[in-house]
Parts: structure tokens; C-alpha cells; sequence
């Protein structure tokens, strides 16, 4: 993989673990309001299992193959 290449993906998966968290944090402000919108909350929670097969998927490409 070239330099530019890694640093690219680098700065991508900082990027998705940063809306992650973020989604992480709306999710646990909407689940304990009062008045819970049911259907936001199905939204983000899917968006966030997006996130995390995306960061996953990279994380992979990123770590070398080893097999023992």
C-alpha cells in the first residue's frame, strides 16, 4: 500500500470513529429524554452499525495479513 494511500485511510477512519462517538453520545441523549422518537433512534443506531462495518473494513485493509 503507498504512503498516501495508508494516510488517506488513516484520516478516514479517524473521521468515522469521530461520528461514531458522536452518534454514540445522540443516541444515549435520545433514548433517556422523555418523549423518545422511536424512529430516530432505529436511524442512528443503523447508521451507527454502518459506521462501525466501515471502520471495521478499514482497520482490516490497514493491519497486514498474518497468518500463523
Amino acid at each position: 500500500m503507498i504512503d498516501e494511500e495508508e494516510q488517506a485511510l488513516r484520516a478516514k477512519l479517524a473521521e468515522l470513529r469521530q461520528e461514531h462517538g458522536d452518534l454514540d453520545a445522540a443516541i444515549a441523549a435520545i433514548a433517556d429524554s422523555p418523549h423518545c422518537d422511536q424512529l430516530q433512534l432505529t436511524r442512528l443506531k443503523k447508521r451507527k452499525l454502518q459506521l462501525k462495518d466501515q471502520i471495521t473494513q478499514i482497520e482490516d485493509s490497514l493491519l497486514p495479513d498474518i497468518t500463523a
